[in-house]
């Protein structure tokens, strides 16, 4: 069984969602594009208006040859016409040259494909929460404010102590100059003291202890990857007669999946009786409705 140290630290949390959460569908620079994109066909659509001839009008049908002529492009109205295809609205205006239609109905296409990808992208955005994940390796926790430690005199502070890794001979010399505040004395007191300060305490221990009590406690998780690598071992006298019956046994058992079946059967089965009842997500929760939080710039219009 292969294991290491690892950061034991309480399960991130769901970040809050921004007041302008309804623009996560898409990135800044298309944001900005359309933006572009709409004053630039605007004023194209204006001007493309003024000199065909085909969009001035009579403003008086009877009158056959009136003094001045209307068009109805101008450039309020060529900013009307295209707000309007953006938001699936439309609008009285129709224009009646082919250049004009061109434009028009290239810009429909245009807005077509936007607003649908912004809508199938938008209910994902919204219901579903990213995670508020305070560090993911031991860099960024060593730059971090949140307090870590380890077992006193035990094997995890003397894999700190020992290394020449500036990163840990830092998180080492943290760790002593706090002293009995984040050094205990057992594993069991470094959990409790995770579990009672969510999100402000990190505690190192051999990742196979911490999956165990994963799956027996709510609220702690596993952060980053391990630290270091070793094996489990079995001790026996030196040159005792059982040393090759022992090796030969547990190679056959770890080539065969026995190994794995006992720590299934003693981790995640066995824990599943003396686990703490934790809150779980049904899938009819996985949908909720959409707080005033999500939609909260809508409120201010």
């Amino acid at each position: 069984m292969n294991l290491g140290i690892s950061i034991l630290f309480t399960q991130p949390q769901a970040k809050p969602p921004s007041l302008f959460s309804f623009m996560s569908p898409f990135a800044w620079e298309v944001w900005i594009y359309i933006a572009v994109a709409f004053l630039s066909v605007s004023f194209i659509l204006f001007l493309v208006a003024r000199i065909t001839p085909y969009e001035w009008d009579s403003p008086l049908p009877c009158i056959a040859n009136p003094e001045k002529l209307y068009n109805q492009f101008n450039l309020a109205n060529s900013f009307w016409f295209t707000i309007g295809s953006i938001l699936q609205q439309g609008s009285d205006l129709a224009p009646k040259a082919v250049s004009t239609r061109i434009i028009a109905g290239t810009w429909w296409f245009f807005t077509l494909i936007m607003v649908s990808s912004y809508t199938a992208n938008l209910a994902t955005f919204l219901i579903v929460q990213e995670l508020e994940e305070s560090f993911k390796n031991l860099e960024e926790l060593a730059n971090s404010k949140i307090d870590y430690g380890c077992v006193a005199n035990g094997s995890t502070s003397k894999f700190f102590s020992s290394s020449q890794n500036p990163v840990k001979q830092r998180i080492w010399e943290n760790m002593k100059r706090k002293g009995e505040i984040v050094l205990k004395t057992s594993n069991d007191e470094g959990i409790n003291s995770v579990r009672a300060r969510p999100g402000k305490f990190a505690f190192f221990m051999e990742s196979t202890i911490i999956e165990y009590h994963m799956e027996r406690k709510c609220g702690i998780t596993q952060v980053g990857g391990l630290l270091d690598h070793k094996g489990y071992g079995i001790a026996l006298p030196k040159d005792s007669p059982y040393l090759d019956f022992f090796n030969s046994k547990i190679l056959k058992m770890q080539e065969n999946g026995k190994l794995d079946e006992l720590k299934r059967k003693w981790w995640k089965e066995e824990g599943k009786e003396a686990s703490e009842t934790c809150p779980t997500t049904s899938v009819s929760d996985s949908v909720k409705a959409l707080s005033l939080s999500n939609v909260g710039v809508l409120d201010y219009v």
